[in-house]
């Protein structure tokens, strides 16, 4: 049994960092290694904390996924163009997270394995970091302002450049925001997109890890388990919320240079 106090603070840094371009699975195990909370219990728990940020998303964007259901028009009332709905909207989130789903399951051995340490998430923070300001500095015009106007080219390119997030410390939101900044979408239309497109892929690798290491947790754990998840879904659902807002003043460079900051103390500081 783990101190309660550790489900809290990593509960935090999970909602905090999931859906913001800085890396949750890089900080998370920065925060492990700190806490001493490591080893395939820790893996699960981060799992599970996964699931209430995911929760917090569906929430905040529940008319979203609400139109995704089967049997909602994908047109546009005035026939105007099509709409981010219906069977058209699952197609567009299916082509994004297919990549990572596919990359991820071959590749998922050797990513536990090699790249969940802190150097790794160092040199991760880093290219991340530089990736945001090559961006910003030259992103192209933006072509569509809504999800509506999101094409199948653009959730196949943003599903490519979620992959890159498999690398822990990249960012999943980092990676697809990136893509969608370079497919054209607007600031504020990419970060939407990136946390709607988060709840497949996430959903799925989360239930995978849980199928693989459920039987390692005791009953003792569920409580502690349970305070980590709602924490997460507290703090992701507000930071989410605040995100938005922010995007409509700030562009993404100030999480550039976070991460830049970060990825040297790591690197040099951080115990080998």
């Amino acid at each position: 049994m783990f101190s309660y106090w550790t489900a809290i603070l990593l509960g935090i840094v999970e909602g905090l960092t999931e859906f913001i371009p800085v890396s949750s699975t890089g900080h998370l195990i920065l925060a492990g290694h700190l806490l001493s909370f490591t080893g395939r219990t820790a893996a699960t728990f981060e799992v599970v904390i996964q699931l209430g940020a995911i929760l917090a998303v569906v929430i905040l964007y529940y008319r979203r996924f609400l139109d995704l259901l089967p049997g909602r028009g994908w047109w546009k009332a005035d026939g105007q163009g099509p709409r981010f709905s219906g069977f058209r909207g699952c197609l567009l989130l299916f082509l994004t997270t297919l990549p990572a789903l596919v990359l991820g399951r071959g590749a998922y051995p050797l990513i536990k394995d090699r790249l969940f340490n802190p150097i790794s998430v160092a040199l991760a923070l880093a290219v991340g970091g530089v990736a945001i300001l090559v961006v910003e500095r030259w992103r192209p015009k933006e072509k569509a302002d809504s999800l509506d106007g999101i094409t199948w080219s653009q959730a196949l390119f943003i599903g490519l450049f979620q992959c890159l997030s498999l690398w822990p410390g990249f960012s999943r939101a980092g990676a697809t925001i990136l893509g969608g900044l370079l497919s054209r979408l607007g600031r504020r239309t990419a970060a939407e997109y990136s946390f709607l497109a988060a709840v497949p892929v996430m959903a799925a690798a989360t239930a995978y890890d849980l199928y693989k290491s459920w039987s390692l947790m005791q009953s003792g754990d569920l409580f502690f388990l349970g305070i980590g998840f709602v924490v997460s879904f507290v703090t992701a659902y507000f930071t989410v919320a605040a995100f938005i807002r922010l995007l409509g003043r700030w562009t993404l460079k100030p999480f550039a240079w976070y991460r830049l900051v970060l990825a040297p103390i790591v690197f040099f500081f951080w115990p080998k």
